[in-house]
């Protein structure tokens, strides 16, 4: 009797991927509507830098020229958000600037306010592009939610491509 799970035809890595990063729009969206965080809430947002449609200024590209995490928390401004990404004016070393993040670009959203995090995986190597595979293929695991040892969950989108 053969036990092997078949290859996926539906790519519910992707979906499920793309659906956790509304979890961040939306957020997000609810900041930009009220005009600031309630209560003792704040981010810290991980992204690629080098990811498609990030727009950073070249002195931040060549002090984090792979992967920056930002807060957002008491001094932000200017937080605009919509289907595909966010802009927040942050303040770096007394600077202003402003960024335009994609939320595909975001690997790790956390809000230590209610121990909540995500975590994704980013595909910026083009050869990897997921329009480029013939079939479609998961690798058994998926998103996981996991206690650690101080009662916070963490929500790991681990899924990889078999070639």
């Amino acid at each position: 009797m053969n036990t092997a799970v078949p290859d996926s035809l539906i790519p519910y890595d992707e979906i499920v991927q793309e659906a956790l990063r509304a979890v961040v729009g939306r957020v997000l969206g609810q900041v930009a509507t009220t005009g600031g965080l309630p209560g003792s809430h704040h981010f810290y947002i991980t992204f690629k830098t080098q990811a498609p449609g990030v727009d950073i200024p070249d002195r931040l590209m060549e002090r984090f020229p792979d992967e920056m995490t930002i807060v957002l928390q008491h001094r932000f401004w200017d937080l605009k958000v919509d289907a595909e990404r966010f802009s927040v004016g942050l303040s770096f070393n007394q600077v202003p600037a402003m960024l335009v993040i994609p939320f595909a670009a975001i690997t790790g959203f956390h809000d230590p306010a209610v121990n909540f995090e995500l975590r994704f995986q980013v595909n910026d190597d083009p050869e990897n592009d997921p329009d480029s595979y013939e079939e479609a293929e998961n690798d058994g695991e998926g998103a996981v939610v996991t206690q650690t040892e101080d009662g916070s969950n963490v929500v790991s989108v681990d899924f990889k491509r078999k070639k």
